[in-house]
């Protein structure tokens, strides 16, 4: 049976909690691999609206075992209030499972994160400032604090009195901020020891083991393409890996298992925080996707950018993930326009280039060169099939088809876990 890998194709916010809760019910796990709770995911289930932000989507299908890999970073009081919301609204959480080499977030990397945001004032990249980024420095400075370390406090003494003594003096001397005493936040991450412990695991024999046995393994990106560290716009990224090769090390699964990549693609580009957008809008059709499609950020609350589809983008997805399968969401959201321009190459100093440039100057002046496509006003959220869609909605399916390099294989028509289209089987 399949391993699948499901990433965002853009700057995240693409609508993979739908995908993966589409998926939920036919797999047997279901794997965050990297991020924390800077991601955000929205299913909506009947007429129940869930956010979540560090909980695998997975969680909200019984059959289901969720995962947090050990790519991923745990801030353990964002964890247990996710988990505290869902078992009071009736969602079972006892089949977690938490990977004891993932990383926590401790007090001291959400303080570093805020104070060193501010301090960079106009050049700030737009950080969620959760410690998201600090948490991932301190892994590859190799002073992390990994969840199995709450198992032993003097090794946890040591591993936070060593993180401590350089982040103190920067925080005393360069920011005039109060030094962080070792003791309290040996106690606070201890105090979670005990609450932890059902739910820690050897995630990746686990993994591994359940590929052995013909299960079906779901590998969950946060964020999206263009926000990976190695192949976004750098420096206005996230500190992980939501690319493909990303699922691999995050979860500990070999390349060699993975049988589809799905990219999940919305019918219009966003993005949230600072960086270069080439299509973005800041007119009346900029804020009217906004308005329709409800382009607040789940984990922010921040307004998302809002701009045309861009082609270029979904190119370089398909090629640096090996993308097999797109899924398509918010089509619905174009209804009512008489025309939909989509970014199909950029303008670059005079020049037509038709793939993303590797430059970050070149990114930064690129001006979309935009086809435009015959919209519709037909309500296409009842939907079931794709020929149930207006003819132009379909025309418009394949052009982003023909023009993103992989087939797109379902279409979200709207928000609910119904309101799917599904042209080819993803299993």
């Amino acid at each position: 049976m399949p391993a699948l890998v499901l990433l965002g194709a853009q700057w995240g916010d693409e609508g993979k909690g739908k995908a993966t809760d589409l998926l939920g019910g036919s797999v047997d796990y279901v794997v965050r691999y990297q991020g924390g709770n800077n991601a955000g995911h929205t299913v909506v289930v009947g007429d129940q609206k869930y956010a979540l932000h560090l909980l695998p989507s997975g969680i909200l299908s019984p059959g289901c075992t969720p995962v947090i890999g050990n790519g991923v970073v745990v801030d353990p009081s964002v964890l247990f209030s996710e988990l505290s919301g869902l078992n009071e609204r009736g969602v079972d959480t006892s089949k977690l499972l938490i990977s004891g080499n993932a990383h926590i977030i401790t007090p001291y990397n959400v303080t570093v994160d805020k104070v060193t945001e501010r301090f960079l004032g106009k050049r700030k990249i737009g950080t969620t400032g959760r410690g998201i980024g600090p948490t991932y420095a301190d892994k590859i400075n190799r002073v992390g604090i990994r969840v199995q370390d709450l198992y032993d406090e003097s090794i946890l003494t040591q591993k936070v009195e060593a993180a401590l003594d350089v982040k103190n003096q920067m925080l005393t001397k360069l920011y005039n901020r109060r030094a962080i005493a070792t003791g309290q936040v040996v106690e606070e991450l201890m105090g979670y020891a005990d609450k932890l412990a059902p739910y820690v695991a050897d995630t990746v024999l686990v993994l591994n083991q359940a590929l052995d046995d013909d299960k079906v393994v779901l590998f969950e990106g946060g964020q999206g393409t263009l926000l990976d560290i190695d192949h976004g716009t750098y420096p206005f990224v996230t500190s992980s890996n939501p690319t493909a090769g990303g699922a691999c090390t995050g979860a500990g699964v070999g390349p060699t298992k993975i049988s589809r990549v799905i990219g999940i693609l919305k019918a219009y580009t966003t993005r949230v925080g600072a960086g270069p957008f080439p299509t973005e809008l800041f007119d009346e059709d900029g804020e009217a996707l906004r308005r329709i499609g409800g382009e607040r950020g789940v984990t922010t609350g921040r307004d998302r950018r809002c701009g045309w589809f861009d082609a270029v983008i979904a190119r370089y997805a398909t090629r640096v993930n090996g993308l097999t399968d797109f899924f398509l969401t918010k089509l619905d959201v174009l209804t009512g326009w008489e025309e939909i321009p989509v970014c199909v190459a950029y303008e670059i100093d005079g020049r037509r280039v038709e793939e993303l440039p590797y430059s970050q100057s070149d990114f930064h002046h690129a001006k979309p060169v935009y086809e435009t496509l015959p919209g519709w006003s037909e309500d296409i959220t009842k939907a079931k099939s794709f020929s149930d869609l207006p003819k132009n909605a379909q025309a418009y399916v394949r052009a982003l088809e023909d023009m993103s390099g992989a087939p797109i294989s379902a279409i979200g028509v709207g928000p609910g876990r119904d309101e799917t289209i599904e042209i080819n089987s993803f299993l």
